[in-house]
């Protein structure tokens, strides 16, 4: 965290330099304060392309209104000898699916990209105007892959119970000892900014109790009615509020997996947070690691969180599951893709022997499994390259 240049690489990066001038639009979501426009507009500051660049931004009003109600003529006068347009904050915008679409269609050499802190309005506006014409990545908070690349693998094992507690948002991870209070920002000032603003989202404290209730269930199965009656409301608001913070990148769900055997749970699910410095913080909990009893849940959600990065970035079309059976035989992670199946263990003590099921082995014969502990755990999360073991 010595090195003086500030900005970090993200392997989103070379995603994007894969894509430009291929036809299509280029769209970066995920929660704010994970630094998108920091990386696009580092991204676009290279030298083949920094002349050839327009930024604006969609919150803007005047950009907005211009955007709006901007002919493909106005368009062109607008970006003169420009062939790259960065627009920022795209949600912000009126109908900005429409307006993407008749920018696009104003040039057929116009490369744009488009950064949205939230896929509720984004996505939703989007959809359909852009069908077949976009790529999309969501840009979560740093990675185990990328922080290492920053410094070392080895500087980054030694950092592990600090990620643990405070997590990895930029702001966060590049201001060792001040972590607390920068958390406490970040949540209370724009982590949910987006679920609130959304209409119909007028009971705050009641989704902070709902987040609270899951920060306590974290890593364990859901039900969806029992929560409802803990925090005071009914199953349907769970549901939707729970859908509104998966699409805000706050939490995300992962279901249960079953093919072969009769006894297994098909319709559960678990839910985890993007990241643990916002669990820990919903709960007001930054006890280190020694001191903690949960360190058992915070090690699970925070390999889950790692492994999700890890999938976007290198297999997005491998699914995750976990797997347990009427009986209470059970598996942490379970990656379905086209070379078959992964399961994977996660046990904080590494002392603890861990033996895959025989109910899962004989039912899937060709899947794989490795238990990943404190002692392995980097390996299980560096690029395919670098895997020494699991």
């Amino acid at each position: 965290m010595t090195n003086p240049n500030p900005y970090f690489e993200r392997d989103l990066t070379s995603s994007l330099a894969a894509r430009m001038f291929q036809g299509k639009i280029l769209v970066v979501t995920g929660p704010r304060q994970t630094g998108k426009t920091t990386l696009i507009a580092h991204f676009l500051s290279r030298p083949e392309w920094a002349d050839r660049v327009l930024s604006l931004n969609g919150d803007d009003t005047d950009t907005a209104a211009l955007l709006s109600d901007a002919s493909p003529d106005r368009i062109r006068m607008l970006l003169g000898r420009k062939n790259i347009l960065f627009l920022d904050e795209a949600q912000r915008i009126p109908s900005s699916g429409l307006v993407l679409k008749r920018l696009a269609d104003s040039s057929s050499d116009l490369q744009i990209i488009v950064s949205g802190s939230s896929s509720l309005d984004l996505a939703d506006r989007t959809a359909e105007p852009l069908t077949g014409r976009k790529f999309e990545w969501v840009l979560l908070p740093f990675s185990f892959a990328e922080l290492a690349a920053r410094s070392s693998p080895l500087e980054e094992r030694r950092l592990l119970e600090r990620r643990l507690v405070f997590g990895s948002y930029p702001d966060i991870a590049t201001h060792p000892g001040d972590e607390t209070d920068r958390l406490r920002v970040l949540v209370s000032s724009y982590l949910f900014k987006d679920v609130f603003r959304i209409r119909g989202i007028r009971h705050t404290e009641l989704l902070e109790r709902l987040l609270r209730a899951i920060a306590l269930q974290c890593g364990s199965e859901v039900s969806f009615c029992e929560v409802a009656r803990t925090i005071g409301t009914d199953d349907k608001t769970v549901v939707r509020y729970l859908d509104l913070l998966e699409r805000c990148f706050v939490v995300f769900r992962l279901p249960s997996y079953a093919r072969n055997l009769r006894n297994e749970l098909r319709k559960s699910r678990k839910i985890y947070f993007f990241d643990n410095g916002v669990r820990n913080a919903i709960l007001g909990d930054f006890r280190p690691m020694p001191l903690r009893t949960d360190a058992g849940v915070l090690w699970e959600n925070h390999l889950m969180a790692e492994r999700l990065k890890w999938r976007l970035a290198r297999e997005p079309d491998t699914r995750a599951f976990f797997w347990r059976t009427a009986d209470q035989k059970e598996i942490d992670l379970v990656e379905e893709s086209a070379d078959g199946l992964r399961a994977f263990e996660f046990k904080w003590n590494p002392k603890k022997a861990v033996r895959p099921p025989k109910a899962f082995l004989s039912a899937y014969p060709g899947a794989t499994f490795a238990t990943v502990t404190p002692g392995n755990f980097d390996t299980f999360l560096l690029p395919p390259s670098s895997d020494s073991g699991i």
